[in-house]
């Protein structure tokens, strides 16, 4: 008997050994001989924070597998080996408290990783939004813009990310991207539309102003950071947008509540314009800076 366990331990030893080297491996033959510099930091595409915490769970998704196989594994093992120095009623009770065990880990690791599943699912979904509204901001450069995503803000302590910064003829737009699911609706309410009224959002299933406060907080921490560094405040308004979704407008408020598609038309200018080509372009190297942190 001990022969055997000797075995099964000397087994799980070398099977995370292997895992671990192949995982190390793997990792460095990423960065092995690149053709470019290690220098090289290109600019944050649509989504990029929300891509490296994908990227994060995906690789550790590997690793709760592995717990979810060995946990109930190692309970039960471990316990019946208790057991079976037992003897009479009580090796009766240590199998029923091993199958015991061996249910609550499986429950255990279910819910864990249904859980992560759930993140996983969420934070792709996120991604896949930012991506549209990123494609919906591209013919924007045609008209003299310049279009950055998920641009690092705030401090050390306090950091954050405005999803998009429009900057053109007609200001700076900072643009925060909500991508909601679609839920039951209410009685009134349709499953597919978002009512503004200038204050609140009235979702089919409820109401809020999450999304608004956070839009106008952004505008104004960026506007407040441009200022320091221009040495002038430039116009930056709060743009608020929902993939997927019909934005029914009956007042108007401080955010811009829109769908991707409408994007365009609202910041497009009209009359004179609020920025010239040296501002814009002052602006825009100050973002570029600020976003340029992406690396191999």
């Amino acid at each position: 008997m001990l022969s055997s366990w000797v075995i099964v331990s000397a087994y799980i030893v070398v099977f995370f050994t292997f895992v671990v080297g192949m995982f190390l491996w793997m990792k460095h033959q990423r960065k092995d001989r690149r053709p470019f510099p290690e220098s090289l930091k290109l600019l944050r595409g649509p989504g990029e924070t929300q891509h490296r915490v994908l990227t994060k769970l995906e690789e550790r998704m590997i690793d709760y597998l592995l717990l979810a196989f060995c946990l109930p594994v190692v309970v039960s093992a471990a316990l019946l080996l208790i057991t079976i120095h037992l003897a009479g009623p009580w090796q009766d009770i240590g199998l029923v408290a091993t199958l015991v065990a061996l249910i609550a880990s499986l429950v255990a690791v279910s819910r864990f990783l249904a859980q992560k599943g759930r993140e996983l699912a969420n934070r792709y979904l996120g991604y896949f939004g930012e991506r549209i509204v990123a494609e919906a901001l591209e013919p924007l450069k045609a008209q003299g813009f310049r279009v950055f995503h998920d641009i690092p803000c705030g401090e050390a302590k306090s950091p954050f990310n405005i999803d998009h910064i429009a900057v053109g003829p007609s200001g700076v737009f900072a643009i925060e991207t909500k991508t909601r699911r679609k839920g039951r609706a209410r009685g009134g309410f349709a499953e597919h539309e978002i009512i503004y009224d200038g204050q609140v959002l009235a979702y089919p299933w409820g109401e809020d102003r999450h999304g608004l406060e956070q839009a106008q907080r952004q505008a104004r921490w960026l506007a407040d950071w441009l200022a320091q560094l221009l040495g002038q405040r430039p116009p930056v308004s709060p743009i608020l947008t929902f993939p997927g979704w019909m934005i029914i407008r009956r007042g108007a408020g401080p955010v811009n509540v829109l769908n991707p598609k409408e994007i365009l038309f609202a910041v497009l200018p009209r009359g004179t314009p609020a920025l010239t080509a040296e501002q814009i372009d002052l602006i825009a190297r100050q973002l570029d800076a600020r976003c340029r942190d992406v690396e191999y």
